[in-house]
């Protein structure tokens, strides 16, 4: 008998190849999120990966529920973005959410009878995460009054529930903010117009505004003080899954490269028997092994103080390998990687979203290069030689 994760496994490699894979392009040209199809991967456990049984989740580590994203991106990137998205919320919601929150919607959300969203960038505000806008009063009763926007919301709409991030204060810094959950049907909830985005247009992306918008202090998911704290987790988790997702877009590029390049015809015999061509998918061969290895080890780290900088470790290296992979896979193909029947227009798209999301390659080198200097801060003095640096 084989383990959960195996079985977890096995169910969305069974969703990729059944669901993903023959419909994503219908989803694009609809511009419609495929309720029914995370209806089926909510039935398969995809929906409450890290969640408690008792809840009814799946229960796994996050080291191993992260893997499914493998899985899923291989069918599709933005897809396995919307379901670790909401993975993570469903995590957050069962592990902080107070008793009578969760009573109201973890089992609806481990099963995906309803999703989840996370609700932090603004228009005004993206990598800054402590400048930001939106309001939450707390009121006399308990109540909370929010009012603000939100920016780049996925599953905008569409999703039942957005884990918010506020602040409840003019006072700069962190030291104020929270976490909120706003139901999609809340009064004052609007959602702006979609972003255009026709590789994964049936993705809805929009800004969130809230006007006047009160809430029970039930919906508490992370107090006051603890709201930063809690999205940098969250963001850790997320950089680890994307990293997963474009493990399965590299591999969906290679093996299309593949499948065409052993037969296609070049100079009295098979491109794949060119050298030239050997070698360049033996590197995207190569940066998908390494890629895994990262995400994997990023994965388990999650929790630890290692964790944060083994985010984003995996959030630089393996989304741009995938844009490496992509841009690679699509030259083998030649003129027919233009073309849409092969998919390389889309993998090629969705690997620059994802090397953005969650924080761009650029944000993560500022985390690195920050490690780097608590680093240098512990080793002895190295002196350096006399007139070096003097003014």
């Amino acid at each position: 008998m084989g383990s959960k994760i195996d079985t977890i496994l096995a169910n969305a490699r069974a969703h990729c190849d059944e669901v993903i894979k023959p419909n994503v392009d219908a989803w694009n040209e609809a511009g419609v999120w495929p309720r029914e199809a995370s209806d089926k991967a909510g039935a398969l456990g995809l929906t409450g990966l890290y969640a408690p049984e008792e809840w009814g989740g799946q229960g796994l580590p996050l080291g191993e529920g992260i893997r499914v994203y493998e899985e899923l991106g291989k069918g599709d990137g933005a897809y396995a973005f919307a379901l670790s998205m909401h993975n993570i919320c469903t995590y957050a919601t069962c592990g902080f959410g107070t008793e009578a929150f969760k009573e109201q919607w973890a089992r609806d959300l481990t099963s995906g009878k309803k999703l989840a969203n996370f609700a932090l960038t603004e228009p005004q505000s993206g990598s800054d995460a402590t400048t930001m806008y939106t309001r939450a009063v707390i009121n006399g009763d308990g109540t909370w009054t929010i009012n603000g926007a939100k920016a780049w919301v996925s599953l905008a709409g569409e999703a039942d529930v957005y884990l918010t991030v506020v602040k409840t204060s003019d006072t700069p810094g962190h030291k104020d903010m929270a976490m909120i959950a706003i139901p999609k049907d809340a009064e004052g909830v609007s959602f702006g117009p979609r972003y255009n985005t026709p590789s994964y247009n049936f993705l809805p992306l929009s800004e969130m505004y809230f006007k006047d918008v009160v809430v029970s202090e039930d919906n508490i998911i992370l107090p006051v003080g603890q709201g930063l704290q809690g999205s940098l987790m969250a963001i850790d988790i997320a950089r680890c899954s994307i990293a997963s997702g474009c493990c399965g877009l590299i591999e969906s590029a290679l093996d299309t490269a593949l499948a065409y390049a052993k037969n296609r015809k070049m100079f009295g015999g098979k491109n794949l028997d060119l050298e030239g061509i050997q070698w360049m998918l033996g590197d995207v061969a190569t940066d998908l092994e390494a890629s895994r290895l990262l995400y994997r080890a990023a994965a388990n780290a999650l929790g630890t103080p290692e964790g944060p900088v083994m985010a984003a470790h995996a959030k630089k290296f393996v989304p741009d390998a995938a844009v490496r992979a992509a841009n690679t896979c699509t030259q083998v193909l030649g003129g027919s990687g233009l073309l849409k029947e092969y998919g390389m227009d889309r993998l090629s798209r969705l690997s620059q979203m994802l090397r953005i999301v969650d924080g761009t390659t650029e944000i993560s080198r500022v985390v690195i290069g920050r490690a780097l200097q608590k680093r240098a801060a512990g080793l002895p003095d190295i002196p350096v030689p006399k007139g070096y640096g003097e003014e």
